[in-house]
């Protein structure tokens, strides 16, 4: 593993900075993007790469609107099943880590379109007592919307030394316990703030624990219920769930696997498919698709699942700090990329799982991708390819996407 990917690893889930790391390398105009209709062979060419760099296997699919049809394509490389050997298949399952983040911040919009919450609205207000009195964390000052958009300062849980054994040299002993969003919270306030709300930024997972409890809240039902009649019945995905503290796969699936992030290069890797995601809860515990990932960037950069004053508060960014020329939105984030193209996108990455969806700003085009190993992904190059064809960026688009990528 890099330096890199351990970062990665050990904040639990992958933060979407990648499809910005082409930002300002000369290339063919926009107009030259691939596309389903021009074939995809430099995306299919980077698949094929990454397996005979190690990784198990990639799969791809990438979808098109034009005019009153949808072309579909799908791609695969290496395999689902070390021991069987089957090939990836584009309705396999697997765990989508971050991406889930979204879901969190379109049901709280929808909630503040119905008029029960406003995202200007305190946590404190929201869930009395649960920030205060922590090493400088206060409810009081920190908003709705800067849990959305990693503006809070909230010290990250999966950054704790201790939640960082438990999540690596640990793990296997331990991937079935069950991790309650209340406990992850508190491993969080046993930390400083990295900032002062609203004066920064730093992806911080427990945003989004906190972001699924006022979910609950407010409603009076289960993170669980709300996500699935509000984003996944209306986006009509049809193989999306939210597991809970179940460790199965639903079926079909491969397998995952993991190396525990060791850095050697022979080190062991590990069978990771079943574990109790609740140690990942709002923040990434999601199961889908490439196809139901397509479906809800389509549905979501479409404007099918919330009114037009949410649709804007969902896609006003902020700077995602010093380095890196992406944007972040409310669990979604933005970037242009060296053809001129502007992709809206999110990555995520849990055990044995690495995921990406993207999409352009209409919803029109999207792409979504997973590896079934945690040591290597090559996001960035994923969406270059998809978007811009295979020219590589260099110089300081170069040095961009290694800043970008190492957010991650």
């Amino acid at each position: 593993m890099t330096a890199r990917s351990i970062r990665r690893a050990l904040t639990g889930f992958v933060v979407a900075a990648t499809a910005a790391g082409a930002l300002t390398a000369t290339a063919p105009a926009a107009s030259a993007a691939p596309g389903p209709e021009r074939g995809h062979r430099a995306t299919q060419e980077l698949m094929d790469a990454e397996v005979k760099a190690g990784v198990p296997g990639v799969l791809g699919q990438a979808r098109e609107r034009l005019q009153d049809k949808i072309l579909t394509w799908n791609g695969s490389s290496g395999v689902a099943d070390l021991n069987s050997h089957r090939p990836r298949l584009p309705e396999d399952r697997f765990r989508v880590g971050s991406i889930s983040k979204v879901f969190a911040s379109v049901v709280l919009l929808q909630l503040e379109a119905e008029g029960r919450l406003s995202l200007d609205d305190t946590v404190e207000s929201r869930l009395p007592g649960v920030l205060r009195g922590h090493d400088g964390h206060d409810g009081r000052d920190v908003t709705i919307r800067q849990l959305l958009n990693h503006s809070s300062g909230i010290y990250n849980y999966t950054e704790d030394p201790g939640f960082k054994e438990y999540i690596s040299t640990e793990f296997m002993e331990r991937r079935f316990e069950t991790r309650t969003p209340r406990e992850l919270v508190d491993v969080a306030l046993r930390h400083d703030p990295y900032f002062a709300p609203g004066k920064g930024f730093h992806y911080s997972n427990t945003n989004y624990i906190l972001a699924g409890m006022i979910v609950e809240k407010v409603t009076g039902r289960s993170y669980a219920t709300e996500i699935t009649q509000r984003v996944i019945h209306r986006a009509g995905l049809r193989s999306t769930t939210y597991p809970g503290t179940s460790s199965a796969m639903p079926n079909p699936h491969g397998r995952a696997y993991s190396k525990l992030f060791k850095e050697e290069p022979d080190a062991k890797t590990y069978d990771v498919t079943e574990l109790n995601p609740s140690w990942g809860g709002a923040a990434g515990a999601i199961i889908s698709t490439t196809g139901d990932l397509n479906r809800l960037y389509s549905a979501l950069l479409g404007g099918k699942l919330l009114p037009q004053k949410q649709q804007r508060e969902l896609l006003t960014t902020v700077p995602m700090g010093e380095g890196s020329q992406g944007r972040y939105g409310l669990g979604i984030l933005t970037a242009t990329l060296s053809c001129g193209v502007t992709v809206w996108t999110h990555s995520g990455g849990i055990h044995g799982s690495t995921s990406l969806v993207v999409s352009d700003e209409k919803g029109t085009h999207t792409a979504a991708f997973n590896y079934n190993g945690d040591w290597r992904a090559d996001l960035p190059g994923l969406v270059q390819a998809e978007y811009c064809g295979p020219a590589k960026p260099t110089g300081a688009a170069r040095d961009t996407l290694n800043k970008l990528t190492s957010l991650r």
